[in-house]
């Protein structure tokens, strides 16, 4: 059994599939294929697949990862290019390589967008005033229901910067098999100051990391 690991990109229409979906679409991929996907073994045998990290519908992502088994030693290029000639529109696999680390060594994931709005010194200020706040209490869903979380100690921003009608961000949150933060947190944490009036078209994820900035592979 040969564990791979592929990295690809969803962006344009393939973003508005969802998780579920993705799964269901994955399928059919590695089928059309005809790559020799290992199936568990019982009652009822499926391939075996998994994603690192599910990622929220209607977000874009250059750096989602899948891992699944083959049966024979294929080179990562040929898998590449077998898998790119059957998916779908938006969908792209940037890489195969081998499975390095577990799943359970991310410990982050990066995100960029912009904020468009007539007003970027204000929303500058805005975005400032609210990262010098002692606590940023937010409310997130859990499995229990809705809990108060404080998200200021866990928002790194990498970037933020002023365009003529925007301002850019690269933020990293928690993300793996203990913590997840959307950054539509931080985003909704933003607009409850009720400052300067701003729209996001879109939030890209663009890393995914383990301890001490190691880019998880």
């Amino acid at each position: 059994m040969i564990r791979v690991r592929a990295t690809f990109e969803k962006c344009g229409r393939a973003r508005y599939i969802s998780h579920l979906d993705l799964n269901r679409c994955m399928l059919r991929i590695f089928r059309r294929s005809r790559l020799p996907i290992w199936y568990t073994e019982g009652f009822n045998p499926h391939p075996y697949y998994s994603f690192a990290l599910a990622l929220s519908l209607g977000f874009e992502s250059s750096c989602e990862i899948l891992d699944f088994n083959l049966n024979e030693d294929i080179p990562y290029d040929e898998i590449r290019d077998k898998l790119n000639a059957v998916m779908p529109e938006g969908m792209r696999i940037v890489s195969v390589a081998e499975q390095k680390q577990k799943i359970t060594a991310i410990t982050e994931a990066e995100y960029s967008f912009s904020l468009m709005t007539s007003n970027t010194d204000g929303l500058y200020e805005d975005i400032s005033r609210l990262l010098e706040l002692p606590e940023i209490l937010m409310e997130k869903k859990t499995k229990k229901g809705l809990k108060t979380v404080d998200i200021k100690p866990s928002i790194r921003v990498m970037s933020c910067v002023k365009d003529d009608d925007s301002v850019n961000m690269l933020i990293r949150l928690p993300a793996g098999t203990q913590t997840n933060f959307n950054p539509t947190l931080f985003l909704d944490a933003l607009k409850n100051m009720g400052g300067t009036e701003f729209e996001v078209p879109i939030i890209r994820r663009t890393g995914i990391f383990c301890e001490n900035n190691e880019i998880f592979s």
